[in-house]
């Protein structure tokens, strides 16, 4: 289901200006003149209809979603599991365009995990009863009861696109999601492609390096390719991944 469309307009700044991914701003005028909206602070962003969509996906050409949920129904049809069978945890889930891909190949259940009330609320203005279930919360603060909560969905795959690094998603969120997916589960993200580098600083290389090392991950499938462009036009290089969880040693 598209996004409910508002009245706005929106600008992006020169391309001859750079700036860091996080730094990246627009400014938006909904009839009370021009206000500055960084990147970054979705939940400003997700308040008013439609720009989501039209800043990430129209404007600036977003291709994460569609990318992995690819990868992932790649290895489904290659490891004969039936995806209606699949119980995702989507992280990061934001208004839903994820579970909304997942859910077009075939997914059976979708449950959505945020940080910020305005991402569960845009969920449901946008893509109402495409997630199960959506929870927010932090997830390096999760107290054992609500940990158990959630992962008492019983998930058998997570997914977590487009939101690790800068802070979003820290490493200690995402390896609170991991616990959450059964053994033999799959696991499928994206991240910008220097994050997984050896002068990384986000603390995601060491957290897939080590997951990867102790055999808690096993990678299926890999591929870098162009996220999204940046307000200056320059395109982004993120890489997706598919793996399976293990059993630790």
């Amino acid at each position: 289901m598209a996004a409910e469309r508002s009245a706005f307009r929106l600008a992006l700044p020169e391309p001859t200006a750079s700036y860091e991914q996080d730094a990246e701003y627009c400014v938006v005028d909904t009839g009370s003149g021009w206000v500055e909206h960084r990147f970054h602070d979705y939940d400003r962003l997700y308040t008013i209809p439609g720009l989501y969509e039209k800043l990430f996906y129209e404007i600036l050409q977003c291709q994460s979603p569609p990318v992995v949920c690819d990868l992932l129904a790649a290895q489904l049809r290659a490891q004969d599991v039936d995806p209606s069978s699949l119980r995702v945890l989507d992280v990061g889930a934001g208004n839903g365009i994820v579970a909304e891909e997942l859910k077009a190949r075939g997914v059976g259940k979708v449950v959505g995990v945020d940080i910020i009330p305005e991402a569960r609320e845009a969920a449901e203005r946008d893509r109402p009863g495409t997630y199960a279930d959506y929870h927010v919360v932090d997830l390096t603060a999760l107290g054992t009861d609500r940990a158990a909560a959630i992962a008492s969905g019983g998930f058998d795959a997570l997914t977590c696109v487009a939101a690790l690094g800068f802070g979003d998603i820290p490493p200690e969120a995402f390896r609170a999601a991991f616990d959450m997916v059964a053994d033999d589960g799959f696991v499928a993200f994206t991240l910008r492609d220097d994050f997984l580098t050896e002068g990384d600083t986000s603390g995601f290389a060491g957290l897939i390096s080590s997951l990867l090392d102790s055999g808690e991950l096993e990678e299926l499938d890999s591929t870098v390719y162009r996220h999204r462009l940046a307000t200056s036009r320059d395109p982004l290089l993120y890489r997706a991944v598919v793996a399976r969880k293990r059993r630790r040693a």
